[in-house]
């Protein structure tokens, strides 16, 4: 009576020394058992596509920026870094209070922060540190170097999609009060995040000022 024995799967074969195969992660293996030059570079191509992928993506919602004059202090100095939201302005509505980042309109390769204060259709107008919007004072809860006495503005009224907006540091601050109102166009973002210096790493502080309204009106994030 002839034995029968059941044959093997390919799964179970050993594979005869010498052919390349694969590792455990399905990376070509060469005869010495190491990953196939081919491999290696794929891998690297691959990384660093992805890489520059998202670093595209990134890009289109968040920038940084370097701080380079003194017209926002004493909210933000000379050498602080903060991101900006670029999708803020284009998922939500500008409020006052809050601070923008905006290509100058004379130069777009340079760029300003500032503190939104009139939205379009206001009438605003400057009365030493006084802001009228409307006719109705604007609350300014937010620390600010105070704007000298008759250096005064306006009253002008901030055209359909543009933005009225003046640095906190009010006696050395290129603004509306030089530039005009912008146009919204140029809004980069709404700041975001200030990341250096690590001890002032944090949400940047927001407000939604109502003329007329407390002048101890709530910040957001």
């Amino acid at each position: 009576m002839t034995e029968s024995r059941n044959k093997a799967g390919d799964q179970y074969q050993l594979q005869p020394e010498g052919i390349a195969g694969a590792d455990g992660m399905g990376r070509a293996v060469g005869v010495d058992g190491g990953v196939s030059a081919g491999s290696l570079l794929r891998e690297l191509i691959e990384t660093v596509v992805l890489a520059l992928v998202l670093f595209l993506v990134i890009r289109q919602v968040v920038q940084n920026y370097r701080i380079e004059s003194h017209s926002m202090e004493p909210n933000f100095y000379e050498g602080q870094f903060v991101l900006v939201s670029k999708l803020a302005y284009k998922l939500g509505t500008p409020h006052r209070g809050e601070v923008l980042v905006f290509h100058n309109p004379n130069n777009a390769k340079e760029d300003y922060i500032k503190r939104i204060i009139g939205l379009p259709g206001d009438q605003v107008e400057v009365v030493a540190d006084t802001i009228l919007i409307n006719g109705q004072e604007l609350p300014q809860p937010y620390d600010h170097q105070l704007n000298l006495e008759g250096n005064n503005y306006g009253p002008i009224v901030v055209p359909d999609n543009s933005l009225f907006v003046m640095g906190d540091n009010r006696p050395r601050s290129s603004d509306s009060r030089a530039i005009g109102p912008i146009d919204e166009n140029l809004v980069v973002g709404r700041a975001w995040l200030r990341i250096w210096p690590l001890n002032l790493f944090g949400l940047v502080k927001h407000y939604e000022l109502e003329p007329g309204g407390d002048a101890a009106a709530g910040a957001t994030p």
